[in-house]
């Protein structure tokens, strides 16, 4: 170990000047402490801080009722103002059965008696086949010819661009020739090309 790794191994020290903590919750006050006599200023801030003119504290979470309201009895014109208000023209749960009115007995016509008849279903409709079925004898014998058995596996598809040579050149690019335009194109404009 390198004398710079053993000094920060080491626990740090404590300044010169630092005093520790009192040992004890109780310590003797100095003679200066005791014959202090604070001035005005630290006695204004001292002073708690009086709230705001308009401050009112908090109601009480259960407020304590005097002995004449619990001791009081509502009057008739309370207990029928603190009914629920009936409203009409709409069903209340409140109102009985008997001052309900009869309800009106109801004429259908012949055109929504028509309406009501179900559709009925077309002749050559066939109902869903059911679950299961009984199989017939020459299904059962029946043997599958090559054909069928070739058209029954799965078809086989190839990934993209599988097989395909991208750096292949066609016969027809080999035996290709440059037109006289296309040579003309080819080669570069006379304006920039510099005389040596």
């Amino acid at each position: 170990m390198t004398p710079r790794w053993s000094q920060l191994c080491s626990r740090k020290l404590l300044n010169a000047g630092f005093e520790q903590s009192r040992s004890s919750p109780q310590w003797e006050v100095s003679v200066a402490a005791l014959r202090a006599c604070p001035s005005n200023r630290v006695c204004s801030l001292a002073l708690p801080r009086l709230p705001t003119a308009g401050w009112e504290p908090d109601r009480p979470l259960l407020a304590s009722l005097s002995r004449a309201v619990q001791t009081a009895v509502a009057s008739p014109r309370v207990c029928q103002l603190a009914r629920p208000k009936r409203r009409q023209g709409l069903y209340s749960p409140h109102l009985s059965k008997t001052s309900l009115a009869p309800p009106h007995p109801a004429a259908t016509s012949s055109r929504l008696q028509l309406l009501a008849i179900p559709k009925s279903d077309h002749p050559q409709y066939a109902q869903d086949r059911p679950v299961s079925w009984p199989v017939p004898g020459p299904v059962r014998k029946a043997v599958a010819s090559e054909r069928v058995h070739v058209l029954s596996r799965p078809n086989q598809r190839k990934a993209l661009f599988q097989g395909y040579n991208p750096y292949t050149v066609t016969l027809a690019a080999r035996s290709a020739s440059a037109s006289p335009r296309l040579q003309e194109l080819c080669l570069p404009l006379p304006r920039k090309c510099k005389g040596k």
